[in-house]
């Protein structure tokens, strides 16, 4: 089976920056990327249209078996009700279409209406606030099948019973506990003395947690990451470092991104008032619903030590920020600088850094990437009011 996932204009606007460099079905939530989840619920393959500016990243085979909204997460009624559509059917969740079967053009199927509820990431920070339960459905897709490696190490003290360790795994005189949600440690990752973690978390492949670091619940850290000190309820994609002291909590943070010592981010408003983010839809700060949000950060940025950011900060992409003070809590795509002011980090030099930072997990910057970012920078120029 062969499916693709589709994304609606609005939605992929909303979950800007996280978007800038990625289709919405590859945004990570839970243990899983979006396409990964409907790929091993359908068993099936996994393509994505996405904006004009991405699609070359990304490759199209030609027919498609279903066409489904990237933006919904599944789940077993959900997989259920799609793989009952006939030729022609398109399910909906009252005015939301969420699949159609061998025709994409929604317009020309016999509607059939779903009536349990669909879990949908309508903005950024819903990845968070999704991702403690994410975590668990994704556990049990991942291991039901499968056998935990045995842990080898006696210091190592273990709460509940769902932990699974895949193999190459390392954990050395660590605080497991699992009692409230799974612990997922991905293939070849490393749990390093003191650490103390709490469930629902997952580790990447070959990601770190260095020497006692305390993770709470909701935490995914992506594959080939390291992370210390504190962090609640938060996502790194993937590629991305928070190796040293400082507090992470109720934030996303994309690939290839550096966090430097003792930075730390504010997730909770002094006066405990509902928090607002930025939305490029409507270039305005919108309401969250939330108490607790914290950070979202696009892919390639970074922040030298002793960063502080305000509660509800949202930071582009490929934007260096350093300095002391709160900077503010809307930084544009290629910002250089801090509280006292921006500058214009130019292409040349955030590709230059990009490369460093890539050639050290054996990876390179692609042409095609390079391209994508060259158009980020042109789309995001109305921001850098400094430049005008």
């Amino acid at each position: 089976m062969k499916i693709l996932l589709t994304e609606r204009e609005q939605s992929h606007l909303d979950l800007l920056p996280l978007t800038y460099t990625r289709s919405i079905g590859d945004l990570r939530i839970g243990i899983l990327t979006i396409a990964e989840k409907w790929g091993k619920y359908l068993e099936a393959t996994v393509e994505h249209r996405t904006t004009n500016q991405l699609q070359e990243l990304y490759t199209l085979t030609g027919d498609h078996d279903l066409f489904i909204d990237a933006s919904i997460l599944p789940d077993e009624n959900l997989v259920s009700a799609i793989l009952s559509l006939d030729n022609g059917q398109a399910l909906y969740y009252e005015d939301q279409l969420i699949a159609t079967k061998e025709n994409e053009s929604h317009s020309d199927c016999k509607k059939i209406i779903y009536t349990n509820e669909i879990t949908k990431v309508n903005y950024s920070w819903d990845l968070f606030r999704l991702n403690g339960q994410e975590i668990r459905k994704d556990f049990e897709l991942i291991t039901a099948s499968k056998r935990s490696e045995e842990l080898a190490d006696a210091h190592t003290i273990c709460y509940g019973k769902e932990i699974f360790i895949e193999n190459g795994a390392k954990i050395k005189a660590a605080v497991l506990n699992a009692e409230n949600g799974p612990i997922y440690l991905g293939k070849n990752s490393e749990v390093q003395e003191g650490s103390v973690i709490r469930g629902p978390f997952s580790l990447g492949e070959s990601s770190v947690v260095k020497m006692g670091a305390k993770i709470r619940e909701g935490t995914t850290i992506g594959p080939h990451s390291k992370v210390g000190g504190e962090l609640s309820n938060s996502i790194l994609f993937g590629f991305s470092n928070k190796g040293h002291d400082g507090f992470l909590g109720n934030s996303v943070i994309g690939e290839w991104c550096n966090l430097g010592a003792d930075t730390n981010n504010s997730n909770l408003k002094n006066n405990y008032a509902e928090i607002k983010m930025w939305n490029y839809t409507s270039d305005r700060f919108i309401k969250t619903g939330l108490q607790f949000c914290g950070l979202i950060m696009g892919d390639h940025s970074k922040c030298g030590i002793n960063t502080m950011f305000n509660t509800g900060t949202t930071v582009g992409v490929s934007a260096n920020i350093f300095g002391e003070g709160f900077p503010r809590n809307i930084i544009p795509s290629f910002a250089w600088g801090g509280s006292s002011g921006y500058s214009t980090y130019l292409p040349k030099k955030a590709f230059e850094t990009a490369q460093l930072m890539m050639k050290r997990k054996g990876k390179i910057l692609s042409e095609t990437e390079e391209k994508v970012l060259l158009d980020i920078f042109d789309q995001t120029a109305k921001y850098r009011s400094w430049e005008k």
